[in-house]
């Protein structure tokens, strides 16, 4: 299966999010903020195959982990989730075909079959 990168800095929503994902079968990388997420991205022995991220973190949000996760691996699936219609609006700037946005709050399924989805792409 797949090699998901899952950034969020809540510890509950990234926690639930990481088990639906692995009951799929992927195994998920999980880290607290975008820099962590980043190097994580950076020092991996094999690149990811997708980044779910909140866009709505401190420091580094999720779009700009994703722009400069997509700069390193241009190949890498991207899915955004944020409780704010706005900032998935501000996401379309992305380049990329592999992406998926997702509003809070969401059903495990749904998140689940956008990872699916970004991945058949």
């Amino acid at each position: 299966m797949a090699r998901i990168l899952l950034a969020d800095d809540e510890a509950a929503s990234r926690d639930l999010v990481a088990r639906a994902l692995e009951t799929d079968g992927h195994t998920v990388t999980a880290a607290t903020s975008g820099a962590e997420a980043l190097d994580h991205l950076k020092k991996a022995p094999a690149p990811f195959d997708v980044l779910v991220t909140d866009i709505n973190m401190p420091g580094m949000d999720g779009i700009e982990l994703a722009t400069q996760a997509l700069a390193h691996h241009a190949a890498l699936g991207i899915v955004l989730m944020s409780g704010f219609v706005e900032q998935l609006e501000r996401a379309k700037s992305l380049n990329t075909k592999r992406y998926g946005a997702i509003a809070k709050p969401f059903t495990l399924e749904n998140m689940r079959a956008h990872v699916r989805n970004v991945l058949a792409a």
